[in-house]
């Protein structure tokens, strides 16, 4: 494995977690239960409350049926020849833990969650010390709005990570430098955090994007990180660790694909504005348009522009096709609870 340096974090006066510390607080709520043993829904239990329509993937946050997107027909193609070639591995070596994961991660970029889902579950009986499929089925099972399985497996991740090097992640989409920019620890908690931070749950989800700025060891996986540490702070009304985070981005940093967290940070700052952040929306909308859109609906937020914010959440869910981004399910996450709340 490749040993990622472990740099100072930006903000050496944020408190910090350890790894004690956030297993203390999972146990406290009933423990980290061993993931391999569980078995893993294709439907998040809190809105399964009728069977499916058809050739629905599963349901939102707002308990509505969420169908598969639409993929470019070149897109498709190149997807689909991928899973292929993934699939031939795995047929050929179905115990390699490699194939296991490539096998996964092809189904799920085709939106074929549960199936990638089903494919971890057997790894993790194969390989149940193995992090990454804990990682990988933690990510799809946020993206099937599963937030409870998601956190029991990214802290049996975190279990099984503690004491080892981390290891760059390949990227199954590279990016245009075809550099990867995450490595497995890192995924590991900016996907836990993610859950929490989802779920409403801002303390739990300090803790582990604390650790998870421990191990951002460039611009690109710095400013993710940030950008949702800098969300939970504000949230909290933990305004001045939040502006120290601030004063570590810069408008000159090196960023390859993070370009719209990089942006929304600005923003904060008061280095850009609104208006130049604005993308798409509705049926035109792109991943990063939905990436920043939730950004500033934010940004209005933490300012005390409540109104525009939830404004901006509904105006992200009129499009349906970027359902899969974190934005997105961020989005849905805001009104879910501001419908509980009788908002």
């Amino acid at each position: 494995m490749r040993r990622i340096a472990r740099p100072s974090p930006p903000s050496p006066r944020l408190v910090r977690s350890s790894f004690l510390a956030l297993l203390a607080l999972a146990w406290a709520c009933g423990g980290a239960p061993d993931a391999a043993s569980d078995e893993a829904s294709t439907e998040p239990a809190d809105v399964a409350l009728a069977p499916l329509p058809e050739g629905a993937v599963t349901r939102s946050l707002l308990g509505e049926p969420l169908f598969p997107a639409d993929i470019p027909a070149e897109t498709r193609a190149v997807y689909e020849a991928n899973l292929e070639a993934a699939f031939a591995d795995y047929t050929a070596a179905p115990e390699d833990a490699d194939a296991i994961i490539w096998y996964g991660r092809r189904l799920a970029y085709l939106g074929r969650y549960a199936e990638a889902i089903e494919i971890y579950s057997q790894g993790m009986v194969l390989h149940p010390g193995d992090a990454r499929m804990y990682r990988h089925r933690g990510h799809r099972r946020i993206s099937i709005r599963d937030l409870d399985g998601a956190i029991d497996d990214f802290l049996a991740g975190v279990e099984r990570i503690r004491g080892t090097e981390d290891e760059v992640e390949p990227d199954g989409l590279p990016n245009a430098r075809g550099i990867p920019t995450s490595t497995l620890h890192f995924n590991i908690w900016y996907h836990l955090g993610l859950a929490h931070y989802l779920q409403g749950d801002f303390e739990r989800a300090l803790l582990a994007w604390n650790d998870c700025l421990a191990v951002s060891n460039n611009p690109d996986a710095v400013v993710a990180t940030t950008y949702w540490l800098h969300n939970t702070l504000r949230r909290l009304g933990l305004d001045d660790q939040a502006d120290l985070l601030l004063s570590e981005i810069s408008a000159d940093m090196d960023i390859i694909e993070n370009t719209a967290y990089h942006d929304v940070l600005l923003l904060h700052k008061g280095e850009k504005t609104a208006e130049e952040l604005a993308g798409p929306m509705g049926d035109d909308a792109t991943l990063s348009s939905t990436t920043t859109s939730y950004g500033v609906a934010v940004w209005h937020l933490v300012n005390g522009r409540r109104d525009t914010a939830y404004g901006m959440f509904e105006s992200i869910l009129e499009n349906g096709g970027q359902w899969a981004a974190f934005g997105y399910v961020a989005a849905e996450a805001e009104m879910a609870r501001l419908e509980a709340e009788g908002g």
